[in-house]
């Protein structure tokens, strides 16, 4: 049936480009075109009547029924081997890939199968092409982008290292900015130091050797009141650069740590009695120290000594600054924990500027410098009293007096 269709058949199979293979429904080739026969190399003699199997590689006889059986049942027109890479069989042996078409005929009565079949052996060779070009891309860039991440640790690093090396040269330019900065507050101290000492030493030994001189002209028992004065003079100048020795040693054991203070239970009011009982001694005219009230039932158990230093110094200093006819106060209040206790004077008071440094080291206050003076007793005040769990502060208004006032706990630890 379908040879005597042969004519029309040969007309419309060569006007196409892709090979063109007709099967019967037992798979035998029953018609083909030049493109086909050129592609699996076979004359037309060869394949008509031939097993379809011819075109197919071995390694898909096993299935290739099962499909074909398929299709005759369902009889629709198909891609074939969808999702599935095909291959046809070349004469020589070798195969190649195929896409191929399925199309179901019915001529006289009979069903027959015509498939159009292409060779992609160049666009599937394109196909490797373009992925190994796409592989090889992608390793290119794996590598660039490897490299950029190795950079970019690296630069990470060195950031990191010369970050470091800013710090350590500008720890270094601040350690040597400061190094230089004390190196010339100790020349300014020193320079001081030795300045205020000259002075405090000086005047006192001045007054010790004319007191000296003039009590060898007393020789007579009228003139004893003379040679008392004389006396007097020279134990209290003695008595004097004794005080400035000691607050010399006191800097030196506080700097090295080799203060040792010695904790015992008293009672506050004794302390008290000894700072005013050496007070009064110091009194200008119409001066008068206002004792505290109420303090006999208060005890500690601190260094009896240190208290006593501290507050002899504020009450000396309450003295000293302040004009004869003024009222310097002592003010003590005690609870559970802590002793508080306030200094007020009616004195010249510290001015606003020199506040901030009041207690430095050697630091006097503009308007102090002509009292006597070492600029080192509230310094030392407050390093003891710190030492002891202590604070010291103060509130002054130039020419209208101070109150300095200490907080120290009733039982040091």
């Amino acid at each position: 049936m379908f040879q005597n269709s042969d004519r029309i058949f040969n007309v419309l199979f060569e006007a196409v480009s892709e090979g063109v293979i007709v099967v019967d429904k037992n798979q035998k080739i029953v018609a083909t075109n030049k493109s086909s026969e050129s592609m699996f190399g076979y004359t037309k003699e060869e394949l008509l009547n031939a097993d379809l199997n011819i075109l197919i590689p071995k390694t898909y006889h096993a299935n290739h029924g099962a499909h074909f059986d398929g299709f005759m049942k369902n009889k629709e027109s198909r891609k074939m081997g969808r999702g599935r890479d095909l291959y046809g069989a070349h004469k020589d042996g070798s195969t190649f890939p195929v896409e191929a078409g399925l199309n179901p005929l019915e001529i006289g009565g009979e069903s027959f199968i015509m498939t159009l079949i292409i060779d992609i052996s160049i666009r599937k060779q394109q196909e490797l092409e373009l992925l190994e070009l796409n592989n090889e891309l992608e390793r290119k860039v794996n590598e660039r982008t490897t490299e950029l991440s190795n950079t970019v640790e690296e630069l990470k690093i060195v950031n990191v290292e010369r970050d470091e090396e800013i710090k350590k040269r500008i720890d270094a330019q601040n350690k040597i900015s400061n190094a230089l900065k004390k190196e010339k507050e100790l020349n300014e101290l020193k320079t001081k130091f030795l300045s205020l000492v000259s002075h405090e030493f000086k005047t006192p030994l001045s007054g010790i050797l004319t007191s000296s001189m003039l009590l060898s002209k007393y020789k007579l028992t009228e003139q004893q009141e003379r040679r008392d004065k004389h006396i007097k003079t020279i134990s209290d100048k003695v008595h004097y650069l004794n005080n400035i020795l000691n607050d010399f040693l006191s800097i030196e054991k506080l700097e090295t740590g080799k203060m040792n203070y010695k904790l015992t239970t008293f009672k506050l009011s004794k302390v008290v009695n000894e700072v005013v009982y050496n007070a009064n001694m110091l009194l200008k005219d119409g001066q008068k120290i206002n004792y505290p009230e109420n303090i006999d039932d208060y005890s500690m158990h601190q260094d009896e000594k240190i208290l006593e230093l501290a507050l002899s110094n504020l009450v000396h200093n309450a003295i000293k600054y302040s004009s004869e006819n003024t009222i310097v106060d002592i003010m003590i209040k005690q609870d559970d924990t802590h002793t508080t206790f306030d200094i007020k004077d009616n004195g010249i008071g510290i001015p606003e500027k020199d506040q901030k440094s009041i207690f430095n080291r050697y630091f006097r206050a503009e308007n102090a410098l002509l009292e006597q003076g070492t600029g080192i007793g509230l310094n030392i005040v407050k390093s003891h009293l710190e030492n002891l769990g202590g604070t010291i502060s103060f509130k002054s208004e130039e020419n209208k007096g101070s109150i300095f006032t200490i907080i120290i706990k009733n039982k040091a630890e």
